[in-house]
């Protein structure tokens, strides 16, 4: 098997049990990470406001030292599905040459989820209602001192911060979304290209350049304005080359499993690159020719509807809610106008006809509208968790 050649074909094989869907919690991960028996050096390195574990993974022997952490946010679990698969990965090809020689040149310091009280209410924010993501500077939280505590002593050469991102991101001007984006974060707000950054942007590179393989045009840059409160620019502020990996939408892909297999073979590409050095050979010129990030998709778009007797758009995004455990995605709608200058990942052209509530009154801004009537007929705004 060659790495690049063979690895998303035979995503199966690595794809870790019972490790599916949008909602992941402590308690999945802890199971995820007991099949992995001895096979990793995991260990607790701190304790989370409501005194649940963080856990640290160490992979590899080599001197250049990656770290990298996910589900800081903790409703973003797409690349700690993906970090748990590569790990299996490395498992189950440990005696391969390329495998044998990326661990030889790296040592790998990871921590799955960083906010596990977040994790287990599927929220953005800790259980203190703050975004572990903006107080990399002030230290409020212990998760946040934990993170950064594991960044002292390890040292890394460097970082990677693993995030997902919403279905408004496309990928520049085109209809494509962005399915993955990346940073190379700012370390002043005049937004410089040091030689710190210029590392980083290599290494996205040499990701991009493999990725446009799989998902040509899909692929985006997250706006670089600088925030020494956000843990990738503080880290890059403190001279270690740090990357933003941003997990997104893939067409009709709203568990990310589709994602969570690209984010993955990304992953690995990154950790070859540097294993291998490679990524100096890259340009930092093409690190800008990546299209920037624009706010240009909503989940559904009904085109052409009439609402008491006005021609309109009717835009709507799905909202997700935990339920039982699982995440489910509730129609809201967004905006109506008569032209909606946005992308759909679905679209619907509904030919003049009058479009309302099940009651008869007409639609507005916010409503949640699983089922609507067109011209009388009932249209399902299907959840997109039902396959």
């Amino acid at each position: 098997m060659k790495i690049v050649t063979d690895f998303l074909d035979q995503y199966e094989q690595f794809t870790v049990p019972g490790i599916h869907g949008r909602f992941l919690d402590f308690s999945n991960l802890e199971k995820a990470l007991k099949e992995f028996g001895e096979e990793y050096e995991i260990k607790e390195v701190g304790r989370s406001f409501l005194n649940i574990p963080i856990l640290s993974i160490t992979i590899g022997t080599g001197s250049k030292k990656i770290f990298a952490w996910s589900q800081m946010h903790g409703n973003e679990t797409t690349t700690t599905k993906g970090v748990l698969d590569l790990l299996l990965f490395f498992n189950i090809y440990k005696d391969h040459i390329e495998v044998k020689k990326i661990l030889e040149q790296c040592t790998l310091l990871i921590l799955p989820m960083v906010n596990p009280d977040g994790a287990a209410r599927y929220t953005r924010e800790n259980v203190n209602k703050v975004d572990l993501n903006r107080d990399a500077s002030d230290l409020h939280e212990p998760e946040s001192r934990v993170l950064r505590n594991c960044f002292l002593d390890f040292k890394p050469d460097f970082c990677f911060n693993l995030h997902d991102q919403r279905t408004i991101f496309g990928a520049g001007d085109e209809n494509l979304p962005a399915t993955l984006s990346f940073l190379a974060p700012s370390m002043d707000a005049a937004r410089t290209v040091t030689p710190v950054r210029t590392k980083a942007m290599k290494v996205i590179v040499a990701m991009n350049t493999e990725l446009q393989k799989v998902i040509p045009g899909q692929v985006g840059r997250f706006d670089d304005g600088f925030n020494i409160n956000c843990t990738g620019d503080y880290f890059t502020a403190q001279n270690v080359p740090t990357i933003l990996f941003e997990c997104g939408h893939f067409p009709q892909d709203y568990l990310r499993e589709k994602t969570r297999r690209i984010f993955t073979y990304s992953l690995l590409m990154g950790i070859k690159a540097i294993a291998t050095g490679d990524f100096v050979q890259q340009r930092e010129e093409d690190y800008f020719g990546i299209p920037e990030n624009k706010k240009s998709f909503l989940d559904v778009i009904l085109r052409n509807a009439s609402i008491k007797g006005r021609t309109v758009d009717v835009g709507i995004q799905f909202s997700e809610k935990i339920k039982g455990g699982e995440v489910h995605f509730e129609p809201q709608i967004q905006n109506i106008n008569e032209h909606l200058n946005f992308f759909g990942h679905k679209e619907i052209d509904c030919k003049g006809k009058e479009l309302e509530k099940t009651d008869g009154s007409p639609l507005i801004e916010n409503d949640i509208v699983e089922v609507i009537l067109l011209n009388k007929e009932k249209l399902s705004i299907k959840s997109p968790q039902i396959p």
